[in-house]
C-alpha cells in the first residue's frame, strides 16, 4: 500500500472540492509512491510527532490540521513550519491531512460530536449550496436534559477542564443541540435559525456571548477538544480499506492551550 492509496481512501470519503477556500487539505509532505508501513494519527504535526512516528515506525502521519497552512516560498529553517517539513522530509515521513473536508463531509467530525452526545435526527447546519448533506456543523434533538446537566455531560464527554458557556441564557432544558467542530462561532446565526437550545463549539470571542448568549446557549468546549475525534475517524477510514497497516493514534499529542 503507497502513500497514495492512502490519500485516494481518505478523499474518496472527504473529497478535496468540500475544503473551505482558505484550506490547504492534501499531501503535504513526501513521495505519493512510497511504501507506507504504518500510519500516525494525529491532531496537529508537532516536533513530538515526528519523533514519535519513527519510534513507532509510522512513515506516514495523516492529522486533521495541515502542516503547511499558508504558502511557503522558501525552505530555510526560519520558523517552526520550514523545519518541520525538513526534518519530515529527512526521516522520510510522509505528511497528510485532512482538514475542513472532514468537517463538512457528512459523518465528519461535527457528526462524531453529535454521536458522542447521541444528538438524533441529524441535519447540516450550514450546508453547502451544491449538496444539502455537505457542510459546517449539525444539529439535531436529544432527550431533554436539564441546562446543567447536559453542559456538565459535554464537560465530562470532551475532557474539558473549563467548561464556558453563556449564563445569561434564559433557557433551562435543551432539546435541540447544535454543535461544530473548531471554530464555529460563524455559526451561531443559523443554529439560532434552527431553533437549536444550545450551540457547542469552540474558539468563541467574549462579544459573541454577551450579543447572542440571550437568544441561544452557547457552549465553548475548546478548539482541540472538539477535533480529537477526527482521529477516530481516520481511523475507521482506513481500517475499512486496509485492516492490514498498522494505525496508531498519538500517544504525545496534548492540547497545547493549558488551564491553570
Amino acid at each position: 500500500m503507497k502513500v497514495r492509496n492512502i490519500t485516494e481512501i481518505i478523499e474518496a470519503f472527504a473529497p478535496k472540492e468540500l475544503q473551505e477556500s482558505y484550506d490547504n487539505a492534501g499531501l503535504q509532505v513526501g513521495n505519493p509512491d512510497m511504501d507506507v508501513t504504518a500510519i500516525l494519527l494525529c491532531l496537529d504535526v508537532n516536533e513530538d510527532i515526528l519523533k514519535e512516528a519513527q519510534e513507532r515506525e509510522c512513515n506516514l502521519i495523516v492529522s486533521h490540521h495541515p502542516l503547511i497552512f499558508k504558502g511557503l516560498k522558501s525552505l530555510t529553517g526560519a520558523d517552526a513550519t520550514q523545519r518541520l517539513v525538513i526534518e519530515a522530509l529527512q526521516k522520510g515521513i510522509s505528511v497528510y491531512s485532512a482538514h475542513t473536508n472532514l468537517d463538512s463531509v457528512w459523518d465528519g467530525v461535527s457528526h462524531e460530536i453529535a454521536r458522542k452526545l447521541d444528538i438524533k435526527n441529524l441535519k447540516v447546519l450550514q450546508e453547502q449550496p451544491e449538496d444539502p448533506k455537505a457542510g459546517l456543523g449539525v444539529v439535531g434533538d436529544i432527550k431533554p436534559l436539564p441546562k446543567i446537566e447536559f453542559l456538565r455531560k459535554v464537560k465530562e464527554t470532551f475532557k474539558v477542564a473549563a467548561l464556558k458557556y453563556s449564563a445569561q441564557s434564559p433557557s433551562v432544558v435543551v432539546r435541540r443541540v447544535a454543535v461544530c467542530g473548531g471554530a464555529g462561532a460563524s455559526l451561531i446565526h443559523s443554529a439560532i435559525k434552527a431553533k437549536a437550545d444550545i450551540l457547542v463549539t469552540g474558539d468563541v470571542k467574549y462579544h459573541d456571548f454577551t450579543t447572542y448568549g440571550s437568544e441561544i446557549i452557547i457552549a465553548d468546549i475548546g478548539h482541540y477538544e472538539s477535533e480529537l475525534c477526527s482521529r477516530e475517524i481516520l481511523s475507521r477510514v482506513i481500517r475499512e480499506k486496509c485492516p492490514y497497516i498498522p494505525i496508531y493514534f498519538s500517544l504525545t499529542e496534548s492540547n497545547p492551550i493549558k488551564v491553570l
